[in-house]
């Protein structure tokens, strides 16, 4: 039997905040927990950083194996939040359920299109 637990990491709100779940086997501690930032909190955040932050709770874990650390990992994360998070850049999440972006997403503001380009009349 397996269990797993989540954190939010960061305040409600904050564009850098991210979840980490970690689920651990029978064996655990001798073998390491399972990490995981697929939560659907996290679908703003490129798999690029996402890959980052495992890599570091990664070497976390290798330093803290044969140890209960699921608290360690969960304090390592919110002290290194903002370093973890450095290269984050909102990915667009006006996406829908599907994943797609909703209709009229890229369409022009008609009348600020119209204000910048005056009319023929102007002249």
């Amino acid at each position: 039997m397996s269990a797993n637990e989540d954190q939010e990491i960061g305040e409600n709100g904050d564009p850098k905040a991210f979840l980490i779940e970690i689920s651990w086997t029978e064996t655990y501690p001798q073998t390491p927990p399972i990490i995981s930032m697929n939560a659907f909190f996290n679908n703003t955040i490129s798999s690029a950083v996402k890959q980052s932050i495992l890599a570091k709770l990664q070497e976390a874990v290798e330093v803290n194996l044969g140890t209960a650390m699921t608290y360690t990992l969960f304090e390592y994360a919110k002290d290194n939040k903002e370093q973890f998070m450095e290269n984050h850049h909102p990915i667009n999440s006006a996406v829908n359920h599907k994943g797609e972006l909703p209709r009229g997403w890229n369409w022009v503001d008609v009348v600020k299109h119209l204000s910048k380009t005056g009319s023929k009349d102007d002249e």
